[in-house]
């Protein structure tokens, strides 16, 4: 395994080796030396576009990286995010024969175990593969994994950890943060993916917490012909959700279906605590009276107490326009770092919920907050602890499903309706009283603790036992910049005197005049770099909106939704986990 992991790891190198060349120069022009460079958006389209083909030649382990990439911007620009939405798409299936070889090591002769099977696969994902078959007159998909892929993955994770001290260093300290939690998240589901006994056990968790939801289908689990690398389902077919003109065909109402598909999302992460993490169009369908279709429950994952609880929080603030509540609850999850500027991050918030609710955001205005962001801060301070992340993937991928359903859809709207009817939020009177219920208590209880530390504190200090520590918070380095340029400044100084006091005195000694002369010249140049402005690849605000009516402006007659080429897919009955 070491082995294939050291020759994986000098291919994936090679791949990727003009792009780290070009990133570093993008910090230093000539790699050791030298100023940052700007990257224009063309830059980042071509470079993304190169990556992307990288990653279609190594394989299914970057396969799926790419798509976990393509809803995280909180880890690449934009440009990244539309080319590796491109993933989405299916990949062309293994051969029968070596499928085969799985099937029968598995479950045993295929005729034995099945009345029908229609060997040419009718989906092909970077770990998977999806065939249609019959077991006594019942239609039934079966999901193969590929042959050999579990240890060219487990390869692959190794190459992925020995490469991420070099990635962090082109990077700043919030994406370092995400790039991290996103190698663990990435290494945790994508083993569990390639368990089809997991999977099938979220798929009933999940069905069974729907059972009495008559808008909502999951199909059942065959344990019978289900294993560690098989897993059998009942076949569902429908319509793929992304596709609205067949959706009118059929008259399905279109707002109606998007507000219960996120009412189902509510419902598995606020209330039941596992939920389906994959909600792109090719795992989504609708049936002919409008019922929603879930399918491919490889990636999901489960939401602590704790997150649940701020989710609801966050959503109750978000209901009341409190803005700092808002803030706050970002901090106390770990999403916003406690550093942030909390005027601009205000200004952000507003902009992002404007655009929730749908309303119309002027282009001026998110040029405006964009700059406030540069200005103020050198890197958006978002970041995404690991416990968070599939729940922010589902939140990113299912508003955009929403929005593709009913451009005018209010997410914030329905998710204060839910949670009031579902009683996580109350008004009124009731709610008054017991904040100040809890306000009373919470006096109370500090005016019994407080006495004796107050006692003990001054005992202390007549004792002359009482000391302070303090420990300076310097993420950002600015006490080396100070100092640095203190240094600097002195030696400047010093350089010019010196080269003053030869040309005045010792007017015959050129050279040393001379070699005073330049190193104050270098000097002076240095000092004026470290006051100019950081420059490099920024993670900006984005708004799935806004970004949605610019590509809309600029695709024109093309009618696209913001899918790119993830809304041209197989049918959703055909649909994998990646397709």
């Amino acid at each position: 395994m070491n082995l294939r992991a050291y020759w994986r790891f000098v291919v994936v190198a090679y791949q990727f080796l003009p792009l780290i060349v070009a990133y570093a120069r993008d910090r230093r022009r000539f790699i050791l030396f030298g100023s940052s460079r700007d990257v224009s958006s063309d830059t980042r389209h071509r470079r993304a576009t190169s990556l992307l083909d990288s990653m279609l030649t190594l394989g299914p382990t970057f396969i799926k990286l790419g798509q976990l990439l393509s809803t995280r911007p909180d880890v690449l620009p934009p440009e990244y995010i539309d080319e590796f939405a491109k993933l989405q798409d299916s990949v062309p299936p293994a051969e029968w024969d070596d499928a085969r070889v799985v099937l029968e090591e598995e479950l045993g002769a295929v005729g034995d175990r099945f009345t029908e099977f229609d060997t040419d696969a009718i989906s092909g994902a970077s770990l998977g593969q999806v065939y249609y078959a019959e077991i006594d007159g019942q239609q039934v998909a079966v999901k193969v994994r590929r042959p050999g892929v579990k240890e060219l993955v487990e390869a692959d994770l190794k190459v992925i950890r020995w490469s991420l001290p070099l990635l962090i260093r082109f990077v700043g300290d919030a994406q370092a943060f995400s790039l991290e939690t996103l190698a663990d998240e990435f290494d945790r589901t994508i083993r569990q993916e390639m368990d089809y006994n997991r999977e099938a056990r979220m798929l009933n968790e999940i069905k069974g917490n729907f059972r009495d939801h008559e808008d909502i289908r999951i199909p059942s689990v065959i344990g019978t012909h289900s294993t560690g690398r098989v897993l059998t389902m009942e076949y569902v077919p429908g319509t793929k959700i992304s596709d609205v003109e067949e959706l009118d065909e059929l008259h399905v109402d279109r707002s109606a279906l998007a507000e219960t598909l996120q009412r189902a999302y509510l419902d598995m992460i606020v209330q039941d605590g596992v939920f389906h993490a994959d909600p792109h169009p090719g795992n989504l369908a609708v049936q002919d009276d409008g019922t929603l279709v879930f399918y491919d429950f490889g990636m999901s994952g489960y939401v602590d107490p704790f997150i649940q609880n701020k989710i609801v929080d966050f959503y109750a603030a978000v209901a009341a326009q409190d803005i700092d509540a808002i803030l706050d609850t970002l901090i106390e999850m770990g999403t916003l770092s406690p550093e942030a500027d909390r005027q601009v991050m205000s200004d952000v918030m507003e902009l992002a919920i404007a655009d929730a609710r749908g309303e119309d955001v002027e282009q001026y205005r998110v040029q405006q907050i964009v700059q406030q962001v540069e200005d103020t801060i050198y890197e958006f301070p978002l970041r995404l602890p690991s416990n968070l992340a599939l729940v922010l993937r589902v939140a990113t991928v299912v508003e955009g499903v929403c929005v593709t359903l009913d451009p005018d859809f209010d997410f914030i709207s329905v998710a204060t309706n839910y949670l009031r009817e579902n009683g996580f939020i109350e008004e009124g009177v009731r709610d008054f009283v017991e904040d100040r219920v809890q306000e009373g208590r919470d006096a109370v209880e500090s005016s019994v603790r407080i006495p004796p530390k107050i006692e003990d504190a001054l005992d202390r200090v007549e004792r002359e036992d009482f000391h302070i520590r303090a420990d300076i918070e310097d993420s950002e380095h600015v006490l080396d910049r100070l100092g640095r340029r203190l240094v600097l400044g002195l030696a400047l100084a010093a350089g010019g005197i010196s080269t003053a006091m030869l040309y005045s005195f010792r007017p015959n000694q050129t050279v040393a005049i001379v070699v005073a002369g330049g190193l104050t010249v270098l000097v002076g140049f240095l000092l004026y770099r470290s006051f100019r402005k950081r420059r490099g690849i920024r993670a900006t605000p984005q708004f799935t909106r806004q970004n949605l009516r610019e590509r809309e402006e600029q695709e024109g007659a093309s009618g696209a939704l913001g899918f790119g080429d993830a809304a041209v897919q197989p049918s959703p009955e055909e649909s994998d986990e990646e397709t």
